[in-house]
């Protein structure tokens, strides 16, 4: 112990070299190994024991041999003995040294053994505060969580109170029934706003007091006679009110737009009387659809008489079928004066303008003005001012219907007819009379889609009033069109050409005949197309197609039935390229037809002047393809012959041609494609002939070189090419 309290106060004190003291260490051990004392407890070196080993010895011993001190002293070769002592004599003066520092500090010992002491105290009576504050705040925790306790209670009292609070606010409020409202439901009138506001409060407070009723709230009960008492008043106000409104209509020459409009700003009232007083309610309801069914069935009778007065006069009939035969008594074509009386049946002119947006949604004609102007009209304008007056009446009527009474749906259709319903089977039924003797198509079909245009404007605006009206219009207007135009085709079907009159190239009036009205529906079932319509238009197509077959077999000569042809063919297609798309199916069918038949006449007007020649060229183009041209090589006589005359006549030819054919065709242009169709033809095989005579079988003819040069030729031919 005291050797451990010198090796520390070495390290404390003295600062002395750790090395030096661990040697000092060793030294000391062993010293100690050399005065062995047999008392001495050894422990694990005594080696008087049984239960020592060798083997531990060896470790020992080889453990002590490695330390650098002993090394040292080893190689240097120091009494062990002798150093020993030495070192038990410093470590005697280090700790005499020890013990007078530990004396000297003994005070300052003392004076820290005291502040330890009164720590110890302080730290004592802190430890006694926070037991205490702990024991606080113990008592503290218990004390919040009564008073969350108590919020929550509080805070769901308050909620109740504030939710019976609106309640009974609400029933307080809805119960009363202050003298303002008293005072103008029994005496304002009914078009005063302060009126209209305060009949929303009292509707509020009959609904509220009927909500009551049936939670027999007791103090419904107390207002039940007044609320019931104003109910009654301002029923009676406002079944007065309206029932003028209605009655206003009935006056004559009244516009009952404006009436209409002055209920819709009061349409709250209907509302009440249906929420408060159904029968009143079923009781206007009643009088404003027998009213208006009256004033709408009066109105478009006298006006749809006063139109078939200003219609023209003389209409078609029965006989004017396309294949009749034109008379001067009679001419259906007759484009003069009489025009005011009558329009023309198979001619389109101004009459397709009906259908253009300016004139469908336009103004309706006044039949007294049309008459003091002594003006007529076709039937389809006045079947379109009719029609579009009932468009624009119905779809006010269905809105105000809609708004007012408050319906939708079917019950809104419902109504609707209830009200327009005589006046639509009225304009069905006139319809239906003037069809069954009408045979003017193009008014027909013009009605047909006016009728189309004015359905898609009313679905448009979303009005589906009168869909059904449209539908029933269209079943009687389809079947008629349909007829007249088979009776039409059956007309031209039975046409015999022998009865008709003198033969004569230019275009027949049957043709043209069809060619104005083909062109005229096809022109108006552009926008709308119908595949029946089409399908019919067709069988026409074919029927005049073979009057015109037929009628050319009347002509003695291939000639004259060319032309005959050409100028019906022409005509047609001029007619139908005016109105109709030059990709329609008659556009198409006529092209194809007028082009086989003018290479036709073009080959046939080339015969008599240049037959020989071209029957030469086809001849000698016929045996080259077989390698046959040989068989010709005699024919230098002919040959020559066909040089010499074409180089001669080739001029004249040309212009009689030309003279002849604009002589035989009424269309000028027509005239001209055909001249140059011809002259180009005629180069061509002359052409053709050049070819032939360049063969080795020909070339060594003496006639070539009177042969006239193709351009030259070419430029010459073009002066003969007439200018329109």
């Amino acid at each position: 112990m005291a050797e451990a309290q010198i090796t520390g106060a070495v390290h404390s004190n003295s600062g002395g070299d750790s090395v030096a003291t661990g040697a000092m260490a060793h030294l000391h051990d062993e010293k100690s190994d050399f005065n062995v004392v047999p008392s001495l407890n050894l422990g694990d070196l005594d080696i008087t024991t049984d239960e020592f080993i060798l083997d531990e010895v060896d470790i020992h011993i080889q453990a002590n041999l490695e330390d650098d001190l002993v090394k040292e002293a080893l190689k240097t070769g120091v009494d062990l003995r002798q150093y020993s002592k030495q070192v038990e004599t410093e470590l005697q003066r280090i700790e005499q040294a020890s013990i007078k520092d530990y004396i000297k500090e003994s005070q300052n010992i003392a004076s820290l053994h005291n502040q330890i002491t009164a720590c110890d105290s302080i730290l004592e009576r802190m430890e006694g505060m926070l037991s205490s504050f702990q024991s606080d705040l113990s008592s503290i925790s218990s004390e919040i969580q009564t008073l969350q306790q108590q919020s929550v209670s509080m805070n769901m009292r308050l909620k109740n109170r504030q939710a019976v609070r609106s309640q009974l606010s609400q029933l307080v409020d809805e119960l009363v029934v202050p003298s303002t409202m008293i005072s103008v439901i029994l005496d304002s009138p009914v078009t005063e706003q302060e009126f209209l506001e305060q009949l929303h409060e009292l509707n509020s407070k009959i609904n509220y007091a009927k909500e009551l009723s049936f939670r027999e709230t007791l103090a419904c009960s107390d207002i039940q006679d007044i609320v019931d008492r104003l109910k009654i008043k301002a029923v009676s106000k406002i079944r007065e009110f309206i029932l003028q409104k209605i009655y206003s209509f009935r006056k004559p020459m009244t516009n009952y737009q404006i009436p209409q409009n002055t209920l819709l700003k009061y349409r709250f009232f209907y509302q009440f009387l249906l929420a408060n007083e159904r029968t009143v309610a079923k009781e206007i309801r009643d009088e404003y659809v027998d009213t208006m069914s009256k004033i709408y069935f009066s109105y478009f009778k006298s006006y749809s008489g006063r139109l078939l007065k200003v219609q023209y006069e003389d209409v078609a009939d029965k006989d004017d079928l396309m294949g009749v035969e034109d008379t001067a008594k009679k001419d259906i074509l007759q484009i003069g004066p009489s025009l005011k009386s009558r329009n023309t049946i198979f001619t389109l002119g101004q009459r397709g303008a009906v259908l253009s947006p300016g004139e469908l949604e336009g103004p309706i004609l006044i039949p007294h003005t049309a008459q003091r102007g002594d003006s007529r009209y076709p039937y389809e304008t006045l079947f379109r001012s009719q029609h579009y007056a009932l468009l624009d009446n119905g779809c006010r009527e269905f809105l105000f219907l809609s708004d007012f009474f408050m319906v939708a749906g079917n019950s809104a259709l419902d109504l609707f007819n209830s009200i327009m319903g005589k006046t639509l089977s009225m304009f069905l039924k006139n319809l239906s009379t003037y069809l069954s003797d009408c045979y003017d198509s193009i008014a027909v079909f013009l009605c047909i889609h006016i009728i189309l245009r004015f359905r898609a404007i009313t679905a448009k605006r979303n009005i589906p009033a009168l869909d059904k009206y449209w539908e029933a219009v269209l079943e009687l207007l389809w079947p008629r069109f349909e007829l007249i135009l088979e009776m039409n085709i059956q007309s031209i079907r039975n046409t015999d050409p022998q009865k008709l009159g003198i033969l004569d190239t230019r275009p027949h009036y049957i043709t043209r005949r069809y060619a104005e009205f083909s062109s005229a529906i096809v022109s108006i079932n552009q926008t709308f197309p119908n595949e029946r319509t089409n399908t019919l238009l067709g069988q026409l197509q074919i029927e005049v197609e073979n009057f015109v077959l037929k009628m050319a077999a009347e002509f003695p000569s291939r000639r004259d039935q060319l032309i005959f042809l050409i100028n019906n063919y022409d005509m047609m297609l001029s007619v139908l390229m005016e109105r109709a798309a030059d990709d329609s199916k008659e556009v198409e069918g006529f092209q194809q037809l007028l082009l086989a038949r003018t290479q036709e006449f073009i080959e046939e007007i080339l015969s008599p002047p240049f037959g020989g020649m071209i029957a030469f060229v086809k001849e000698s183009e016929a045996l080259m393809e077989k390698g046959q041209l040989d068989k010709l090589k005699n024919d230098e006589a002919r040959i020559t012959q066909l040089v010499r005359g074409f180089s001669t006549t080739w001029k004249q030819s040309v212009e009689a041609l030309s003279q002849d054919v604009m002589r035989s065709f009424t269309n000028f242009k027509n005239g001209t494609s055909i001249i140059q169709g011809a002259l180009t033809q005629l180069i061509q095989y002359y052409h053709g002939f050049h070819k032939v005579l360049s063969q080795p079988t020909f070339r060594s003819l003496a006639v070539r070189s009177e042969l006239i040069n193709l351009h030259h030729l070419m430029v010459e031919v073009k002066k003969h090419k007439p200018n329109f």
